[in-house]
């Protein structure tokens, strides 16, 4: 018996990197997982890798319509999530000086914006001593050229992981 049989878990961004290998140990683990990502085909192909146990919803974080239906079809699934783990996220670099206005929405819709309404809107399906677990990033308290935007996103997950 695995550590997560008959847990249910949500990995956001769980189509590729960080993601997929936790989804793939949770499985392994024993638990049905739930991943989402923007992009179908990678879903797809993370789903045939995973193997069994698994539900890919295609969705994009940022689009608080797609958490919805998102949170529909896993209550109407499983009734509730035990692990919730908020990683999709991404890492785009403009040295200061060259930031556009774009490049500042994008990044902070997808790392701080999806990851609150994640988390929020898990809220209803999560149980007495379910998990809740936030990517972050050493970059929250190190400064390195270009990462500025990206290193506040991920400041803001460890502000909002310690509040």
């Amino acid at each position: 018996m695995g550590k997560l049989e008959r847990k249910t878990a949500l990995i956001t961004g769980g189509n590729s990197g960080i993601g997929l290998a936790t989804a793939k140990q949770f499985v392994n683990e024993g638990a049905y997982v739930f991943i989402t990502g923007r992009r179908e085909p990678e879903l797809a192909a993370a789903v045939k890798e995973i193997g069994s146990n698994v539900t890919a919803v295609q969705g994009d974080v940022s689009n608080l319509g797609d958490l919805d239906r998102l949170f529909a079809q896993i209550k109407r699934e499983k009734g509730k999530l035990d692990i919730v783990f908020a990683n999709a996220g991404v890492a785009t670099y403009a040295p200061f000086g060259t930031i556009t206005e774009e490049h500042y929405d994008s990044i902070f819709n997808i790392n701080v914006k999806g990851l609150l309404f994640t988390v929020q809107k898990a809220l209803p399906l999560l149980p007495d001593g379910a998990s809740v677990i936030l990517n972050a990033s050493i970059v929250a308290s190190k400064g390195f050229s270009s990462n500025s935007v990206y290193s506040a996103t991920k400041a803001a997950v460890r502000s909002f992981a310690r509040t």
